[in-house]
C-alpha cells in the first residue's frame, strides 16, 4: 500500500481534470448540464475518432501498397490483415476493455495508484493470451488450406503471417495503454502518437516497396515499424513523467489478484468478439450463395462504408465507457445516467445525419469502390439495409460502452450469444436460402433478428438500471481488488 500513501491529498487536488469529472450537475440548468457533459464526452470521443481512423488508415495503406505488387500479394496481405489480425484485434481489444471498467472506476474514485497496477495486470493477461494464439500465425498456411483457400495464396499468406508476429504481441501492450490513458482523460496523447505512426508508416512503406523493392515481405515488415513507434511513444509518455499519479513504476503487485482480472478480461473479450465475428460470418454466408461474386462485391462495399462510419460510434463506445466508469467510481450514479443519456442522443443524431448524407449521395459513393453497373445496382438495392445498420450502430456501441463502464460484460456476452447466434444467424439463413432472398435476406435477418434485438435488450436494461446501486457495486469491486494488493 506504499504506492497509495505516495499520492497525497495535495497531489490529488492538483489534478486539473478531477473537478472536470466530479462537477456537480444538480444546480445547472438542463441545457447547461448537457453542454458540460458534451464537452466531457467529446474530450474523449474526438481524439478517439482520429486515433481509430489513423489506425484503420495504416491497414488500408498497407493493402494499397501490396496491391501495386500484384493480385496474389494483395490477397495475401488482405487475408492476414482482415482474417488473422482481425481475429487478434477482436479478441485482444475486447479483453483490454476490462481496463475501461477498472481504470475508469478507480480514476473516478481517486485511487490513482490502482491504474498503474491494473495496466500491468492487463499486459500480463494479454501477453499470455498472445502466446496461446501464436500457433494460428505459425501454422497459418495449413489452416488456410483447410479453409479451402488456394495453395499459392495460403503459402504466401503463411509467410506474411510470420512477419506480423511482432504486431500480434504489440497489441498486448498497445490496447491496455490506450485504455489506461483514456480513463484518465488523456486521449490527445494517443491521437498525436497515432498521427506520428501514420506518417512513419507511409514513409517506410514507400521506402521498402519502391526504393528497396522488398516485396510483400517488406510491406508486412513496415507494419511492425509503425506499431513499434506508436507503442514506444505511448510507453515513454506513461513511464517518463506523463502520468505521475497513475504510474508509480513496475510492481510485483501486478501479479496478485490475476484470476479476478482474467475473468473480467475474458468476459470482455467474448462480449466484443461475438459482435466482431457476427459481421464476418455475414460475408462468409454471402460467399456461399449461387453466383456470389456480385453479391460479395456489393456487400464488401457496404461493409467498407459501414467500417469507416463505425469509427465514430466505436469512439463513443470508448468515451461512454470512460464517462460511466468515472462517475460510478466517484459514487455518482445520477452522473453516470446523465452521461449515458447525452452519449446516446449525440451518437444517434450523428448517425441520422450520416444516413441522410448517404441517401443523398449513395450513387456517387458507390463509384469510389467500383465502376461495374451490376455491382453498383446491387449496392443500391442494399442501401436501405445499410442505412438501418448505420442507425442501429449509432446506438448499440454506446449501450455496449455503458455495459463496459458498469462492468456488465459477462451478462452482455450471454445476450450477444443469444441474439446474434441463436436468433440472428438462423433467421439470416432462413431468409437467404429458404425464402430465396439472397444477400438481402441474409443481411436483413441478421440485422433485424440479431443486432436490433440485442440493442432493444441493452436499452431495456439501461433504462431499468438502478444507477445508485451500480455506484455502490463499483466501490465494492474497487475495495475487493484493492484488498488483493
Amino acid at each position: 500500500m506504499a504506492t497509495n500513501e505516495a499520492v497525497s491529498p495535495t497531489s490529488k487536488a492538483k489534478v486539473p481534470l478531477l473537478d472536470y469529472v466530479q462537477e456537480d450537475h444538480h444546480h445547472h440548468h438542463v441545457a447547461r448540464r448537457v453542454w458540460v457533459e458534451s464537452k466531457k464526452l467529446w474530450h474523449i470521443a474526438g481524439p478517439a475518432i482520429f486515433s481509430r481512423i489513423t489506425s484503420y488508415a495504416r491497414l488500408v495503406i498497407t493493402q494499397a501498397f501490396a496491391g501495386h505488387l500484384g493480385d496474389l500479394e494483395l490477397a495475401a496481405i488482405s487475408i492476414v490483415i482482415n482474417v488473422i489480425l482481425g481475429f487478434d484485434i477482436g479478441l485482444l481489444l475486447g479483453m483490454a476493455s476490462a481496463l475501461e471498467t477498472l481504470c475508469g472506476q478507480a480514476f473516478g474514485a481517486k485511487k490513482f495508484y490502482l491504474l498503474g497496477v491494473y495496466l500491468q495486470r492487463s499486459w500480463i493477461v494479454l501477453s499470455m493470451c498472445c502466446v496461446l494464439l501464436l500457433p494460428i500465425l505459425l501454422f497459418a498456411s495449413p489452416i488456410l488450406k483447410l479453409m479451402g483457400q488456394p495453395s499459392d495464396l495460403a503459402e504466401l499468406s503463411g509467410v506474411v503471417a510470420l512477419w506480423v508476429i511482432p504486431i500480434h504481441f504489440s497489441y498486448a501492450f498497445q490496447f491496455p495503454l490506450w485504455r489506461f490513458l483514456q480513463c484518465q482523460l488523456k486521449p490527445g496523447v494517443i491521437a498525436w502518437m497515432s498521427l506520428v505512426a501514420l506518417i512513419v508508416h507511409v514513409l517506410v512503406c514507400w521506402l521498402f516497396v519502391y526504393k528497396l523493392e522488398a516485396g510483400v515481405i517488406g510491406t508486412a515488415a513496415t507494419m511492425n515499424i509503425s506499431w513499434l513507434v506508436l507503442n514506444l511513444g505511448l510507453m515513454f509518455y506513461c513511464v517518463c513523467g506523463g502520468c505521475p499519479l497513475t504510474w508509480t513504476g513496475f510492481s510485483m503487485e501486478a501479479f496478485s489478484g490475476l484470476w479476478e482480472f482474467v475473468k473480467l478480461s475474458a468476459a470482455s473479450g467474448v462480449m466484443l468478439c461475438l459482435e466482431n465475428w457476427y459481421y464476418r460470418i455475414l460475408i462468409l454466408m454471402t460467399g456461399n450463395l449461387e453466383n456470389a461474386k456480385i453479391a460479395v462485391d456489393a456487400l464488401s462495399i457496404c461493409m467498407a462504408i459501414n467500417g469507416w462510419e463505425m469509427m465514430i460510434p466505436l469512439s463513443f463506445f470508448a468515451a461512454t465507457g470512460v464517462r460511466v466508469a468515472n462517475e460510478l467510481g466517484a459514487g455518482n450514479g445520477k452522473g453516470a445516467k446523465f452521461a449515458t443519456t447525452v452519449s446516446v442522443l449525440t451518437s444517434t443524431i450523428i448517425g441520422v445525419v450520416i444516413c441522410v448524407l448517404y441517401m443523398l449521395f449513395h450513387n456517387q459513393i458507390g463509384y469510389l469502390f467500383s465502376s461495374s453497373k451490376l455491382v453498383l445496382d446491387q449496392v443500391n438495392e442494399l442501401s436501405l439495409l445499410l442505412v438501418f445498420t448505420i442507425l442501429l450502430n449509432s446506438v448499440q456501441p454506446v449501450l455496449s460502452g455503458v455495459a463496459v463502464g458498469s462492468g456488465w460484460q459477462s451478462y452482455v456476452a450471454y445476450i450477444n450469444l443469444g441474439c446474434y447466434y441463436l436468433i440472428g444467424l438462423p433467421l439470416g439463413f432462413l431468409m437467404g436460402w429458404v425464402f430465396h432472398r439472397g444477400v438481402m435476406g441474409i443481411w436483413a435477418g441478421m440485422i433485424f433478428g440479431g443486432t436490433a434485438t440485442q440493442t432493444l435488450i441493452l436499452a431495456f436494461i439501461t433504462i431499468r438500471c438502478n444507477w445508485d446501486t451500480e455506484a455502490m457495486k463499483a466501490n465494492l469491486l474497487l475495495r475487493k481488488l484493492e484488498d488483493q494488493i
